[in-house]
């Protein structure tokens, strides 16, 4: 089997827990996928920051195998480094998520400005990870639009007549009620 249909056969299974802890990509493999180069991820899985699940290198000679799940860490790392946050600040925010006991890091959402980042754990609930797991408010524009076209579906509207003086043109639901009790 070629390393490409291998990779993909992976990629796969890891997609949906077939023994992932079994197969493994190697390091070259796993910089390919991530955008990173060799030397990133050298450092970080010395320094603790993305640590092969798979196989750790044991000596001279042994080399790492990183799951599919670690290479989606690595790639969000990259894209926190591009967004601008110092790698400082992405460890803060993963050891934060450790200690808190979140071990399936692929699971969640991050978000950054460029200084801070934060995990979006619902469209209402968003933490920023470097200030101790603070709470930041957070709306979803969508989710209010949504709302609001639902309530107005069962509220009575008013059409704007033009030309007119739109207080006189304009009747309130209790003279809309009189006027059709005495029509009817």
């Amino acid at each position: 089997m070629t390393e490409r249909s291998n990779q993909t056969g992976t990629a796969s299974a890891a997609v949906h827990g077939d023994a992932e802890e079994l197969t493994g990509y190697r390091g070259p493999t796993a910089c390919a996928a991530a955008g990173i180069s060799y030397r990133q991820l050298d450092y970080w899985a010395r320094t603790d920051l993305v640590v092969p699940s798979v196989r750790s290198a044991t000596g001279s000679g042994s080399q790492r195998l990183y799951s599919f799940r670690d290479i989606v860490v690595l790639k969000v790392v990259k894209r926190l480094l591009d967004a601008g946050v110092s790698l400082q600040n992405i460890r803060k925010a993963i050891d934060a998520l450790r200690a808190r006991g979140v071990e399936d890091l692929a699971e969640i959402t991050l978000i950054s400005d460029g200084t801070t980042v934060y995990e979006c754990r619902s469209p209402e609930e968003v933490v920023d990870l470097l200030q101790g797991g603070q709470g930041v408010f957070g709306i979803a524009i969508s989710g209010a639009f949504k709302e609001i076209q639902g309530s107005l579906a069962s509220l009575p509207a008013v059409r704007a007549s033009l030309g007119e003086d739109a207080t006189a043109s304009m009747m309130d639901e209790l003279s809309l009620r009189r006027a059709r009790r005495q029509a009817g």
